[in-house]
C-alpha cells in the first residue's frame, strides 16, 4: 500500500502513544501524523459550523473539504491555529463520538495515507496498523491503565491551570476505551504482528527504548 516505511503506533488516549511518535518522528527525522487530531480538529470545525454528530452526511462533507495543516507542532485549520482548541475533554469526547461514523472515516482515509512520504512516516492513532496502513513494516499497541492515563491527564490540566476531578476523568477515560473497542467501525485493537507495550508505572524513556529496538530489530538499516 505505501511506497514508504511506515511505523504505526496505535492504543487508547492517554497512553503516551503521542510522545512516543514525536521522539521516533525526531529521531528518524521521518514525518509525523497524528490521527487524533484529524478527528479532533474536525469535532472542533463541526461545533463552529453547528454540526451535530447526528449529521453524518454533514459530517463527512466537512471533513473532505476540511483545510487543515500540521506546521512545527501546531494543527492549523483555515489558516488559524486551534492547537490548544482542540485538545479540550469536551472535544475529545466529540471526536470519540465522530469517529465511529463510517463516512467520516472514509472520507479522512485517503488524507492519512497521502501522508506517507519519503523518507517515513511515524503514525499515531487508533486504527493506524488495523486499518489505514495495515501493510507497515512495524507496529507498536501502546497502553497503560485507565488510572494511570488519568493521572497523567489530570497532571497536564493541573499545568494548565485546569482544575478537574482525576476518579471523574478515569470513569470518562473507561467509557471512551468502551466506545472505541465496540464501535462496528475499525475499533481499537492490536494489529496483527504488533508488539504491544504498556507504559503503566514506566517511565517514557524506558517505553521509548523498548519501542526502539524494535523499529532497529525490524528495519536495519536505519541503525547509525
Amino acid at each position: 500500500m505505501q511506497k514508504v516505511p511506515v511505523i504505526t503506533i496505535d492504543g487508547p488516549s492517554g497512553a503516551g502513544k503521542g510522545t512516543i511518535a514525536q521522539m521516533l518522528a525526531a529521531r528518524l527525522g521521518w514525518r509525523l501524523l497524528d490521527s487524533g487530531a484529524l478527528y479532533r480538529a474536525l469535532a472542533y470545525a463541526a461545533g463552529q459550523a453547528g454540526v451535530s454528530p447526528e449529521e453524518e452526511d454533514s459530517l463527512a462533507a466537512l471533513a473532505s473539504r476540511m483545510n487543515l495543516e500540521f506546521r512545527a507542532g501546531r494543527v492549523l485549520l483555515d489558516g488559524e491555529d486551534i492547537t490548544d482548541a482542540i485538545r479540550t475533554e469536551t472535544v475529545g469526547n466529540a471526536a470519540s463520538k465522530i469517529a465511529a461514523i463510517p463516512k467520516v472515516r472514509e472520507a479522512l482515509l485517503a488524507w492519512q495515507r497521502a501522508f506517507a512520504r519519503p523518507p517515513g512516516l511515524v503514525a499515531d492513532g487508533r486504527d493506524m496498523g488495523s486499518v489505514v496502513f495495515p501493510d507497515a513494516p512495524v507496529k507498536i499497541f501502546l497502553t497503560a491503565s485507565p488510572e494511570e492515563r488519568a493521572k497523567r491527564r489530570y497532571n497536564q490540566l493541573k499545568e494548565k491551570g485546569i482544575d478537574v476531578n482525576v476518579l471523574e476523568l478515569a470513569e470518562a477515560i473507561r467509557e471512551r476505551d468502551a466506545r472505541d473497542r465496540t464501535r462496528s467501525i475499525a475499533p481499537l485493537k492490536a494489529p496483527a504482528a504488533a508488539l504491544e507495550v504498556d507504559s503503566t508505572g514506566r517511565s517514557i524513556e524506558e517505553v521509548f527504548g523498548q519501542v526502539m529496538a524494535k523499529v532497529e530489530e525490524t528495519l536495519p538499516d536505519l541503525k547509525n
